[in-house]
């Protein structure tokens, strides 16, 4: 069978981000409540920043301005695992239903056909959301404005993408092997809220696990420091894309290989 390229998989995305649109849009007020929803969930934490440096002027030498720079950072680098791959939440139903053996048969990629076939659309208000955020604080730290500044912002971002993206790629896809994998996926949603903190707040034993184990830090500390202290930047904020991408390559073959074994049995 002849390979199919990056044009033709793009063709086929876009016939079927078209179709999830208009899908979602049919049912407009359940689009608006979840945006609004959305929306007032990042102003609860933009507010509780606000709130915690009213009585503390730093923490740990991140002022308020530089904590909204990360959350506003973490914001924007999540916004790819909520929009595109979203899917991951119903994949334990499919298995265990049975009915993720439709998904075998086509002469597309596995994962590529089974997350593309759900966009979060209301992802898009976190997206503008951490965009301001992430403005507001840039301007009020006073930080340059250039072309080169802009290419490290957009590659790290993505990079750091790519890192959420994996954990949930290889916690969801721990479903084919586990019966209760529902509380591995939700663990590790639990774990980013962690993201938008820097890591020298915690504990070493803390640091450790959000570097090595579940490491949330490159979604937003580690990235930002190439932006934010651009005088010290640790070995690990360089190494955030290759990081990133070797996580997500690994969580991409661990997702294919769990597949691969699945009886389509049901359960």
């Amino acid at each position: 069978m002849k390979r199919k390229g990056l044009g033709f998989y793009l063709r086929i995305y876009r016939k079927i981000l078209i179709q999830d649109i208009k899908s979602k849009m049919s049912y407009r007020a359940d689009f608006i409540i979840s945006t609004i929803g959305m929306i007032f969930t990042n102003i609860a934490g933009f507010v509780s920043f606000w709130i915690l440096f009213r009585n503390f002027p730093s923490i740990n030498g991140w002022n308020y301005y530089e904590m909204l720079f990360l959350y506003g950072f973490s914001l924007i680098s999540l916004t790819p695992v909520q929009c595109f791959f979203d899917n991951n939440w119903s994949l334990r139903t499919y298995v265990y239903s049975g009915d993720f053996i439709k998904y075998c048969f086509r002469p597309i990629n596995l994962f590529f056909y089974y997350q593309s076939e759900v966009f979060d659309i209301k992802g898009l208000g976190q997206l503008a959301f951490g965009v301001g955020t992430l403005i507001y604080s840039w301007n009020k730290i006073g930080l340059a404005v250039t072309p080169l500044m802009l290419l490290k912002v957009i590659l790290f971002l993505i990079t750091a993408s790519l890192v959420m993206i994996a954990l949930q790629n290889a916690a969801a896809a721990t479903c084919f092997w586990i019966q209760n994998s529902f509380y591995v996926l939700d663990l590790v949603l639990k774990f980013k809220d962690y993201a938008k903190y820097p890591i020298t707040i915690f504990s070493p034993v803390f640091r450790f696990i959000f570097t090595f184990i579940m490491p949330v830090a490159f979604i937003a500390y580690y990235p930002s420091l190439v932006i934010l202290r651009p005088d010290a930047v640790p070995i690990l904020s360089w190494l955030s894309p290759f990081i990133g991408c070797l996580f997500f390559w690994l969580s991409y073959k661990f997702w294919m290989y769990s597949a691969m074994k699945y009886s389509g049995t049901g359960s």
